[in-house]
């Protein structure tokens, strides 16, 4: 059972003790997508929807729920995260934002999952500030795109093995 470092030997739930772990500067890029009709894109990217800047409201939600994953993933530490970044990028000919979210910290634990819980929570916030006028917003592709440093050294995304 030792092979998950969440789980002991016993097959116990556990938080990893990083204690002994070298603090590196470590950095992870996450991404989402959410498709809608194409009314609902123009009135986001003109920002004439009844509730205000959609994207910059959700930019705000990715960045606060990053440094709350601890809040809400269980095993994750609570870290002095250095750096969070959400950015979104329009596509008129499918209808879609495509999010990236950028977290940084120079500490023992990396930050994938705060950078998964900030486009995340993005998306989400896009689809709860439209959700009045288009309830088929289609959420896709959360993923984890690339990350460096610590011990597991570098991760790049292939797009050649995704299934």
């Amino acid at each position: 059972m030792t092979d998950f470092t969440h789980m002991d030997e016993n097959g116990h739930v556990r938080m990893v003790d990083v204690g002994t772990k070298a603090a590196t500067l470590r950095e992870a890029v996450a991404s989402a997508k959410i498709f809608m009709t194409a009314d609902t894109f123009r009135k986001i990217v003109n920002t004439t929807t009844r509730k205000g800047n959609v994207l910059e409201t959700a930019r705000i939600a990715g960045i606060m729920a990053a440094k709350k994953t601890s809040e809400l993933i269980p095993m994750c530490h609570p870290i002095n995260i250095t750096h969070v970044q959400v950015d979104f990028a329009p596509d008129a000919a499918t209808h879609g934002i495509y999010i990236t979210g950028r977290v940084r910290i120079h500490d023992r634990t990396g930050v994938e999952m705060e950078a998964l819980t900030a486009v995340s929570v993005a998306a989400l916030t896009i689809y709860d500030m439209c959700k009045s006028h288009d309830r088929a917003m289609k959420i896709t592709d959360i993923c984890l795109q690339q990350k460096s440093g610590g011990k597991s050294g570098t991760f790049v995304r292939d797009e050649s093995l995704r299934t």
